[in-house]
């Protein structure tokens, strides 16, 4: 099957060589003209991966159109705040009922939308379905087994797109809440960022899961007032994409905030970092949602004031712990 990929960063590379590895032919799109050219030319990606030979079944191209023409089923591995733009390109192309399934975790932040609301408002005669879960790009690209939770609005699709993408160890479970796996996928960065810090700060293994479940509580809360079922959470898109990116050092979410924690400001940590860390920009889309709904999460909140009040993680440790008893409320 021919199947086009918007984007050719770590994700997009990695889903890329694993649906090659399958026997489909990969066209993937980029902005970057040396990017290009490389995986063409010599099969190695200059963004990412580089000492990975990519299957000569992956090709790329800088044209839009080329790239929609290519294949009705269309892959968006998209950052967060550019999607937005890209599905402004794919509209002009003019092309019709596109099944695009969007792998991207974040929430826009000019707006506050969840992904599905852009393509909407940008592409609504499009096929739209999610993809969330514990996937972290390294490892989708070597083949470790991985299970992950596809969703769409749309009766059947779900499960046409399980089919292609189960094999070689990666496995589709279908959901039917898209929108719990949109917030699932882009709240738990959040969370990872905690987690770093809170390993930067050496709190102890007791504090990590503390921040998990706690985290997971608010999760559940700010998804159950956007739409979300709260039991989608419980599964692969909730607590199995948490754990991941908490615990690990693949995630660009969880390595930013040990670098904040470890004293470098935002921006310190962001170049050191050299890639989007989404969890920076969703706690402020979060955090702004929550007052809108009235929606409690003190540990988002402390995440935000860390990084965007310059308050330290010390202060904010000290409030947590002192905020008034209560039952534990998951949601």
């Amino acid at each position: 099957m021919n199947i086009t990929m918007l984007g050719a960063g770590s994700f997009g590379t990695g889903m890329s060589k694993h649906l090659a590895d399958l026997g489909h032919n990969i066209l993937m799109w980029t902005i970057d003209k040396e990017q290009s050219e490389s995986i063409n030319n010599n099969g190695r990606n200059t963004f990412c991966f580089r000492d990975t030979i990519l299957p000569k079944s992956i090709k790329c191209t800088l044209d839009m159109d080329q790239a929609l023409n290519h294949s009705d089923r269309v892959i968006m591995a998209i950052p967060t705040q550019f999607e937005r733009e890209v599905c402004q390109k794919v509209a002009k192309s003019g092309k019709k009922d596109i099944h695009m399934l969007n792998l991207a975790k974040g929430i826009e932040i000019s707006t506050g939308s969840l992904l599905h609301k852009v393509h909407e408002e940008e592409c609504p005669e499009n096929i739209y379905s999610a993809l969330s879960g514990p996937s972290h790009a390294e490892e989708v690209l070597i083949g470790c087994p991985t299970a992950v939770a596809l969703a769409s609005f749309h009766e059947g699709e779900a499960a046409i797109w399980q089919k292609i993408l189960t094999g070689n160890n990666f496995r589709v479970y279908t959901a039917d809440d898209v929108i719990g796996l949109e917030v699932g996928g882009a709240t738990k960065n959040i969370y990872a960022v905690a987690a770093g810090i809170s390993k930067a700060m050496s709190l102890g293994d007791n504090a990590l899961a503390a921040i998990a479940c706690r985290g997971l509580a608010e999760i559940m809360r700010f998804g159950k007032k956007l739409g979300a079922s709260p039991m989608t959470f419980s599964g692969l898109a909730g607590v199995g994409d948490l754990m991941v990116t908490c615990y690990s050092m693949h995630s660009r979410n969880f390595r930013l905030g040990l670098a904040v924690g470890s004293g470098k400001t935002l921006d310190e940590a962001a170049k050191e970092l050299g890639q989007v860390a989404e969890g920076a920009y969703t706690v402020r889309a979060v955090i702004e949602n929550s007052k809108k709904f009235d929606v409690e999460m003190p540990l988002a909140e402390g995440v935000y004031r860390i990084l965007y009040a310059n308050e330290s993680p010390e202060k904010i440790l000290r409030e947590l712990f002192s905020r008034p008893l209560k039952a534990e409320q998951l949601f």
